[in-house]
């Protein structure tokens, strides 16, 4: 496969553009950090989670297996389900040729086990493991997803991608709740996945892939409930690169969590949510009813790409009572005072360019393929000062600048943040920990900083994130 950069036109569609065609371990040596969980003297053994080699059918039969790295020796993703309030315990075991790490996005975790291998702990070495443990402090959906400063791209794009779904102890009245993790996949046409590190790539929209999966499989999932049934979907986009739109069609779907994080329910406008990597949404819906009665969850990738069916199947069950909220999370701050904020202004730079004369013409970059992407004039890396330290409890306020030529998909680690208005009037009225910042735009976020520990800003397109764009702050 050419590796030659996107045309202005392929990158500038890239959200709406069609898919191209179609044991023994080694000792543990995780790095210090404050908040890094003492044994406990007679739990029981963490279960394991081990990442290998597999083939997996990517694309629809007659196509042949692809070689991915996966979960336990299977294509579909895992999706660890606990209840609010109980421990995760999980070691990670790596049997992959390259280091890994897992970051929980979503999870505002202690910094030890944040992830981020380099930064917050040493990266676990091929034929070593890692354990993970620690208590989610909140309810709600969380991407697992690998991210080793400079190797985060190749683990992420062959497939080592999984869902923490932690329940409420009081969950909302619904009669199923399913979980849907979009992948998308770069295949070469002898079968493997194209290489990894490409500059072109990383300097312009990232990996994009020409084969899309949903829970590991060839896309459209089908789910098949009685008419009336309501479900809980949890989306969560765990593609390196890819960012689209989803829409609900025949569907009168209401969004009860963003990111995680409750919210008062509402319909989507033009029933359509952006979707950048790392997002996650849970939304309620009620299977329709009829004869002709039908619904789906769709990608508006090029005509539009189903990711799911929702299909009527049996006797109608009893109407549900209007949907309502899931529930609020206590733990979070009911407002956040701007007055006496911490400010820092973030520039986003770097990346392709584009020439204007040519406007059909691919972008180009000329620079270091190692540092692509700077923040305030700087590569990210862990050995760099901080962006900027703060004491716990701080109300911080960030005006984050794109001065590149592309959207950047960012994501705040360790916390949760609300949008503001441009006037400090006012904030959207949901938590996030990843957003789309377009180009050459600015956007101010606040948040409180009261988690201590070394925390990332960056991307979570992953080829960005190998190189450069991201940076840390730091919590006391």
């Amino acid at each position: 496969m050419s590796t030659r950069p996107p045309s202005r036109r392929a990158v500038l569609a890239a959200g709406a553009a069609a898919l191209l065609p179609a044991r023994a371990l080694a000792a543990e040596t995780p790095l210090a950090a404050p908040g890094a969980p003492a044994a406990v003297p007679g739990a029981p053994a963490p279960a394991a989670l081990t990442a290998g080699p597999l083939s997996a059918r990517l694309r629809p039969e007659p196509a042949p297996p692809v070689p991915v790295w996966a979960f336990d020796g299977r294509a579909e993703p895992p999706v660890i389900r606990i209840r609010h309030g109980d421990p995760v315990r999980l070691r990670l075991e790596n049997r992959t040729e390259r280091p890994l790490s897992l970051h929980w996005q979503g999870v505002r975790n202690a910094n030890a086990m944040d992830g981020v291998g380099g930064l917050t702990q040493a990266p676990v070495a091929p034929g070593a493991g890692f354990l993970y443990e620690f208590t989610p402090p909140d309810a709600g959906t969380s991407l697992i997803r690998p991210l080793v400063v400079g190797g985060a791209s190749e683990p992420g794009g062959r497939g080592l991608s999984g869902l923490l779904v932690v329940e409420e102890r009081k969950a909302p009245p619904v009669d199923r709740d399913v979980a849907l993790l979009l992948q998308d996949w770069r295949i070469e046409p002898d079968n493997t996945l194209a290489p990894f590190g490409v500059t072109a790539f990383a300097a312009s929209s990232g990996r994009l892939g020409n084969a899309l999966t949903v829970n590991g499989r060839p896309a459209p999932e089908t789910i098949e409930a009685a008419p009336g049934t309501r479900l809980r979907l949890r989306l969560a986009n765990g593609c390196n690169a890819r960012t689209t739109r989803i829409r609900f069609d025949g569907l009168k779907a209401w969004v009860a969590a963003v990111d995680g994080q409750p919210t008062d329910t509402f319909e989507p406008l033009r029933a359509t949510l952006p979707f950048p990597p790392g997002t996650r949404y849970d939304v309620l819906l009620d299977v329709p009813a009829g004869a002709d009665a039908k619904g789906s969850v769709t990608a508006l990738i090029g005509q539009g790409m189903p990711l799911a069916h929702i299909v009527p199947k049996g006797d109608p069950v009893p109407a549900r009572p209007p949907v309502g909220p899931i529930g609020e999370n206590p733990r979070l701050p009911a407002e956040i005072k701007l007055q006496n904020a911490f400010r820092r202004d973030i520039a986003i730079a770097g990346g392709a360019a584009f020439d204007k004369a040519k406007p059909e013409a691919p972008p180009t970059f000329t620079g270091d393929p190692a540092r692509i992407w700077t923040l305030n004039g700087a590569p990210g890396g862990a050995g760099n000062p901080p962006l900027f330290t703060v004491k716990r409890g701080t109300v911080v306020v960030l005006a984050l600048t794109n001065a590149t030529a592309f959207p950047q998909s960012l994501h705040l680690h360790g916390h949760v943040f609300r949008l503001l208005h441009p006037l400090d009037d006012g904030w959207e009225p949901y938590w996030l920990d990843t957003f789309l910042l377009l180009e050459g735009r600015t956007t101010r976020l606040a948040f409180q900083a009261d988690n201590p520990g070394k925390w990332v800003i960056g991307a979570t397109v992953l080829e960005r994130f190998d190189t450069g764009l991201w940076g840390w702050f730091e919590v006391t």
